[in-house]
């Protein structure tokens, strides 16, 4: 189908436009931003007068939880949730179950995705076999398989020299390597962050140096290797400062954080709200101010949600028994508008941050409004209030401390590849 969406602010971060401009849609690529190219006749017009229209949302981390804890969520039903949320492509770590470490995991999850509303869903492949952290995984088959990269998500590696090996094999495919920077043997059985609140509440503490000094060993193996790395979900200012010099230094770095780190600190946890118990850990309100200054300055390149959806027995009894996570599709958007309005960053670096700064990682052509890229975008309602409420979340996991919490503006529609994935029921219009 050819459409034209006219009258509304289109803002691309990555061009710089932002302008009241006419967008051409033909199929499922933009035809042309700014112009009507000359005999174009589209079959349907939208008059997006008061709106925004900006590229759709690419986020680097969401467990739907299927294969294997479809009691938890599954992909159809968590893809509804991201496109509501303005999200048009999402990226699965490899910790499924099973995990993602051959095609066959890869196509089912494909398949399932198909079968949703159209959202995008990408996967990241497992690093080594069922990712016991030993035995690397068949990288090249991973990789015809279309991954578009290969971690071990939250799984410990056996040694350096497994990572180091990894990181050789996964360069010989110009493959990207995701990690977590977290050391395990520091790390223990601590659910929180380290430190007064920790010792006050008599919880294991995860201390900053179990970031800092896995880092330290992923960087240097950078070094050493070549490889291409992501970083995911930093946590403490001194590992954003880390990747920020590896960066200046040129080696091919790049990292991301959790939209709830940018609001959230150990304090939040200080009443046992298992609500705020995530992996990494709430740190403090001084790491906090770190990785907001570090996206700011583009040092992290992207803003994810590290969606984890959870039943609600997850969540209950003793906090360190509840389970790690938070359920955080539909709020990565209204987050991150969120520190436009708190004068962190001008709305165009914010948008750049879960748009064209993930594509960037991933080697996408989205995350951008350009002639050929795919027509992922969103209409977005710059005066719309909306609250977070437990009767308005559509992701099968309501894990969220941000019910209650009210946001400006509101996703109108989303659409992917030139075809509508949500529209604002009429009765939840403002």
């Amino acid at each position: 189908m050819s459409i034209m969406i006219e009258n509304a602010r289109v803002i691309d971060p990555d061009s710089g436009l932002d302008a009241i401009t006419p967008v051409c849609i033909q199929g499922s690529e933009i035809l042309a931003v700014g112009s009507i190219p000359e005999g174009f006749e589209p079959r349907r017009r939208i008059d997006a007068a008061g709106r925004w229209l900006f590229p759709g949302i690419i986020d680097l981390s969401a467990h739907l939880r299927e294969p294997g804890e479809e009691h938890k969520a599954t992909i159809a039903g968590e893809t509804q949730a991201a496109a509501r949320g303005g999200i048009t492509t999402l990226v699965v770590p490899p910790d499924t179950m099973p995990p993602i470490d051959s095609p066959a995991e890869v196509e089912l999850i494909a398949r399932r995705a198909e079968q949703g509303c159209g959202v995008r869903v990408l996967t990241v492949g497992a690093l080594t076999r069922g990712l016991n952290g030993e035995q690397l995984a068949e990288m090249a088959a991973l990789k015809r398989a279309g991954v578009v990269g290969v971690g071990n998500a939250r799984y410990p590696l056996a040694s350096p020299l497994v990572l180091r090996r990894a990181m050789e094999y996964a360069a010989t495919f110009e493959l990207m390597v995701s990690l977590s920077a977290q050391d395990a043997s520091l790390a223990g059985s601590g659910c929180v962050h380290e430190g007064a609140v920790s010792t006050r509440l008599g919880l294991a503490g995860i201390p900053e140096a179990a970031e800092t000094a896995a880092l330290g060993s992923i960087l240097a193996l950078v070094e050493q290797t070549g490889a291409r790395v992501h970083v995911n979900r930093l946590s403490t200012r001194r590992g954003a400062q880390m990747v920020a010099k590896a960066r200046a230094d040129g080696l091919p770095v790049s990292a991301d954080v959790a939209a709830h780190q940018l609001f959230l600190t150990e304090i939040d946890v200080a009443d046992f709200n298992p609500l705020c118990h995530v992996m990494p850990p709430l740190r403090t309100q001084r790491d906090r101010e770190g990785l907001r200054e570090a996206v700011a300055r583009g040092e992290i390149s992207a803003i994810c949600s590290d969606h984890q959806p959870h039943e609600s027995d997850s969540k209950l009894g003793p906090f360190a028994e509840t389970q790690p996570g938070i359920s955080g599709l539909e709020t990565l958007l209204p987050l991150t508008l969120r520190l436009v309005e708190e004068g962190l960053l001008p709305l165009s670096a914010a948008l750049e941050r879960v748009t064209a700064g993930p594509a960037g990682i991933l080697g996408l052509n989205s995350g951008r409004l350009k002639p050929g890229a795919p027509a992922d975008f969103v209409v977005f309602d710059p005066q719309a209030l909306n609250e977070i409420t437990v009767e308005s979340w559509l992701s099968a996991g309501a894990n969220t401390p941000f019910i209650g919490w009210m946001f400006s503006g509101q996703v109108r529609e989303t659409w992917v590849a030139g075809r509508p994935a949500w529209n604002l029921p009429a009765e939840d219009s403002a």
